[in-house]
């Protein structure tokens, strides 16, 4: 069984008393306390050195956490119309798409990696099923051959919410055609239900997302994108606080594992 633990001390959202709402979706270098002009080159090698010096059995990364932008579903927030699929103006379940706002909030998280140069860049992207997820994940980064790998436990907290159902596999893969699907999942929903997930088991399913991506990914920079559910799952996972990031916002964690 593998123990996770969040590494505080390089992010401004590392601090408990942290406010998601004054530090905004998208601070000014992800939100790195150090502004020196080799900031990222000094983060890589403080990050690696935990690496060099660990005991066996012992791994680092450093995660960037991105949820998706504005989708139809956060137009439509009250209870009522969540378990709706649309109010005949506006549709919104199953698997909704981004909103022209959501769109525009994921292209300004790619013009921030654009901006942050130095910062190395994930050579695998991890995300959700979600068509939110995979859209803000294409804004953000780009169709530049890198490989996308889809996990079904990187979807949000399902259930009750016709938002949360996923498109049936063969849609999704017509409509993101490049993407690689993990072994196994199958072509219906068959998680979700009318009950909604219990926030144990979102947990359960993030701790399962950090085993499969800390177990098959050798590189020390890792991107997930996916919902604001599923990172405050992956946050309890590595016991850290409940964050509030807002829609297309990216929060980047540094994560120790010992097996």
């Amino acid at each position: 069984m593998s123990v996770y633990k969040s590494v505080p001390g390089f992010f401004l959202q590392d601090s408990p008393t942290a406010d998601p709402a004054l530090i905004g979706p998208l601070p000014a270098r992800f939100g790195l306390i150090d502004d020196s002009a080799d900031r990222w080159a000094t983060f890589e090698k403080a990050v690696k050195a935990l690496n060099d010096d660990a005991e066996e059995g012992t791994a680092y990364k450093a995660l960037w956490l991105g949820r998706h932008g504005e989708g139809w579903h956060n137009v439509a927030e009250a209870n009522h119309w969540s378990k709706l699929n649309g109010d005949g103006e506006i549709t919104w379940g199953p698997d909704p798409e981004l909103t022209p706002l959501g769109h525009t909030q994921a292209r300004a998280a790619s013009a921030l990696f654009s901006t942050e140069t130095s910062l190395p860049l994930p050579a695998t992207l991890y995300a959700s099923p979600m068509t939110r997820a995979l859209q803000t994940l294409y804004d953000t980064f780009g169709h530049d051959g890198r490989k996308v790998y889809v996990m079904e436990n990187a979807r949000e907290h399902y259930g009750e919410h016709t938002c949360d159902k996923r498109l049936p596999l063969t849609l999704i893969k017509d409509k993101f055609p490049d993407v690689v699907f993990e072994d196994g999942m199958t072509e219906q929903d068959e998680l979700w239900t009318d009950e909604r997930e219990a926030e144990a088991h979102v947990t359960e399913r993030a701790r399962a997302v950090l085993d499969t991506i800390f177990d098959m990914d050798d590189s020390w920079i890792i991107s997930i994108t996916s919902h604001s559910g599923l990172i405050n799952g992956l946050l309890r996972a590595i016991g850290r606080e409940r964050y509030s990031l807002p829609t297309g916002g990216v929060l980047p964690v540094v994560v120790k594992r010992t097996t």
